[in-house]
């Protein structure tokens, strides 16, 4: 059986984007709304997938029906397998076999990538996918950091090919040209961290055709010196839910003393208008989700708490990368790898 072809991109924007409809905390209510909103505010065309008894009012959007749903506790590969007819493997599905631009899930995040990888399939080369997740910046557009969970163990020739489709997905998604790549270790200099970033840092130093900048550490992140920083997804995850924990308890502390006194209060009615822009470059709703990278198709996982406001932007990315040509990117930079 000949598998069916990815659209190119430039008739890429034509097709929907499939967003599961049953996957995250909030669904299907939430998930319903963003896809209304972004076929509404974005003119972006959006499948839903799921249950059509349960979704309620779609607002005339296409349903592609799915009796089945992963739930967020379920192991993810033996759910994939014995679920064949959940809305994650049929949006999966949608984008194999050209029927959808990209897939958007804020459900279980490695049953979102083990349905991705084994309906899409991998790119020629990739060793494994790899979540890129973006790590907002003041003043600029965030850095790409991954792998952000997807493999706890790591070679050198893995972070490698991080590097190269994380420079691919920092041009595709930011408009970056040359980006910077950075390693995250435990320091600088190039004789600092694991025998792991080491023999990389070594891999990247000599390699052709990257902008290797060196080693960052954690302290970096928020104001990274790259477009680009690669680790390992043990690694990286927990890099990224140490700052989403920080960010989270220094707001509540914040409007803890806010709300302390009278005084204080007084003091947050000038302060708070000119922290909001602030608090809204952080804000996970806006980011628009990881990307599944080394996937022969564009997955979008957003997180699971997801709102509808988040949906919208995960399916503004799916749509604006897909219309880019990341997946023909990625292929282009990791087969020659």
């Amino acid at each position: 059986m000949v598998a069916p072809r990815r659209p190119e991109a430039s008739a890429a924007g034509g097709l929907p984007v499939a967003v599961d409809a049953m996957g995250g905390d909030n669904a299907p209510a939430e998930i319903v709304a963003g896809a209304r909103l972004a076929a509404q505010e974005l003119g972006i065309d959006v499948v839903l997938v799921g249950s059509p008894d349960q979704l309620g009012d779609t607002g005339g959007l296409e349903v592609l029906p799915a009796s089945e749903v992963v739930a967020m506790d379920d192991d993810p590969g033996p759910a994939v397998r014995r679920k064949k007819d959940s809305s994650l493997v049929r949006a999966a599905e949608a984008v194999r076999d050209g029927r959808a631009l990209a897939m958007v899930s804020a459900g279980n995040t490695g049953a979102a990538m083990a349905s991705a990888l084994l309906r899409m399939g991998r790119l020629k080369g990739v060793v494994r996918p790899a979540i890129a997740t973006p790590i907002p910046q003041l003043g600029s557009h965030p850095a790409v950091l991954l792998d952000a969970g997807a493999n706890a163990e790591c070679s050198a020739t893995m972070l490698v090919q991080f590097a190269l489709m994380g420079a691919a997905y920092a041009g595709a998604r930011y408009g970056v040209e040359d980006p910077g790549v950075a390693l995250l270790s435990i320091g600088e200099e190039k004789s600092k961290g694991s025998p792991l970033v080491k023999e990389t840092h070594a891999k990247l130093a000599q390699l052709d055709g990257i902008r290797f900048v060196g080693n960052v550490e954690g302290r970096d992140l928020l104001h990274a010196p790259a477009d680009v920083i690669v680790t390992d997804g043990f690694t990286g995850n927990v890099a990224l839910k140490t700052l989403e924990g920080s960010l989270r308890f220094f707001m509540d502390a914040l409007l803890e003393v806010f709300a302390a006194d009278e005084e204080t209060k007084r003091a947050a009615e000038v302060l708070l208008p000119r922290l909001a822009p602030l608090a809204a470059e952080f804000d996970p709703d806006g980011v628009g989700g990881a990307m599944l990278l080394g996937v022969d198709g564009v997955c979008v996982i957003s997180h699971g708490s997801s709102s509808a406001r988040a949906i919208v932007s995960a399916v503004q990315v799916a749509h604006d990368v897909a219309c880019a040509g990341l997946v023909d990117r990625l292929a282009r930079v990791v087969a020659p790898a």
